[in-house]
């Protein structure tokens, strides 16, 4: 699906830690550089995995306000989930990236391990775009239907191998074997 990309100066942009495996695997069959862009969900009190936005890699976040409203979420619980994913960017931030990206007029290729409802995918387009990226290609192997035409309007392009649909719909479900990556894992695979 990505081979017109192979031998060009795109960048593959992975998002820890799911998108780590899946970008390695992007980036040594196409020939590209990898790099790694922290961004993290801003996460529902009750869940460790579904969220309502995300804090991006330069620190800007993103809201679904629908979504906060929906589920009746008070100032002081946003502002402390907020916090919670900015303190996670900053520090995967530190331990992973070593210098900061030269992305100006750039193509990158974001990638993850998929997407369900798309926040982080959607904090980490906008920040791509403050920072000029030429072109912006989101590749995952799976992801639902909705969020996906949805990104896919934010971005230039978009590929995705298993598109999903349905009420209900986590990155997990399209996997026959998914477990979270450690930051040590994910520092593994950057080398």
């Amino acid at each position: 699906m990505l081979d017109e990309f192979r031998g060009t100066a795109a960048l593959v942009l992975a998002i820890p830690a799911g998108g780590m495996p899946v970008g390695k695997a992007i980036a040594e069959a196409l020939g590209l550089p990898l790099a790694i862009a922290p961004v993290s969900k801003v996460l529902y009190p009750w869940t460790t995995e579904s969220g309502y936005g995300a804090v991006a890699f330069d620190g800007s976040v993103w809201l679904d306000e629908a979504r906060m409203a929906g589920h009746g979420l008070t100032p002081t619980q946003v502002e402390r989930a907020i916090a919670e994913a900015r303190a996670k960017v900053e520090r995967r931030l530190a331990l992973f990236c070593a210098a900061p990206l030269g992305l100006e007029g750039r193509t990158v290729m974001l990638v993850d391990d998929g997407i369900a409802g798309g926040s982080t995918m959607r904090a980490a387009i906008a920040a791509l775009r403050r920072q000029r990226a030429a072109s912006i290609v989101i590749a995952v192997p799976t992801a639902h239907q909705e969020a996906l035409d949805a990104l896919a309007k934010l971005a230039d392009a978009a590929y995705c191998a298993n598109v999903r649909s349905g009420r209900s719909f986590a990155v997990a479900d399209a996997y026959a074997e998914w477990r979270d990556l450690s930051d040590e894992e994910v520092v593994a695979l950057l080398r």
